[in-house]
């Protein structure tokens, strides 16, 4: 999905198909911006892709679970290129620290309120059904009872 697509989604929408709030996403894509124009100030190509479909390659990648050949399929470009920019854009939003999740130590705080949720999974046996299709009346020969006499009462689709 390209970011022309999504630009017109409202926050709920927005945030549904990527993930993030519209906020969260324009705050990543001017790290991103910035990180890239350091780079490339003095040479480089220009790039193929712009900084936010870079954005929703990762945020695809990690949402969707999707592959690299996939992701590139979309974006029209190899699943090696498709590598490289997803390790680009988590590099620097690494670097940035701004996106950083808090990790398992924040679960070690005696202060952290932990709150704990129990699934009861215990199996229950449905009914399965005897047959999975119907079976359809049988077909009537073919061309009446005239068409069986001349062949000597066998069908003419067994000659």
């Amino acid at each position: 999905m390209k970011y022309e697509l999504v630009k017109g989604f409202n926050n709920n929408r927005f945030r549904q198909v990527t993930g993030v709030n519209i906020e969260t996403f324009n705050k990543m894509v001017e790290v991103l911006k910035v990180s890239y124009a350091e780079v490339h100030k003095k040479r480089g190509r220009n790039r193929s892709q712009s900084i936010e479909d870079m954005l929703l390659m990762m945020l695809e990648y990690y949402k969707e679970y999707r592959t690299f050949d996939c992701i590139g399929a979309s974006y029209g470009i190899t699943k090696s290129n498709v590598f490289r920019t997803i390790q680009w854009v988590e590099n620097v939003l690494i670097r940035c620290g701004l996106f950083r999740l808090s990790g398992k130590r924040a679960l070690l705080d005696p202060d952290t309120e932990v709150k704990v949720v129990l699934v009861d999974s215990t199996q229950k046996t449905t009914p399965k059904t005897k047959y999975f299709f119907s079976i359809p009346p049988p077909l009537p020969p073919p061309g009446g009872a005239g068409e069986q006499k001349k062949f000597g009462g066998m069908s003419p689709l067994f000659f």
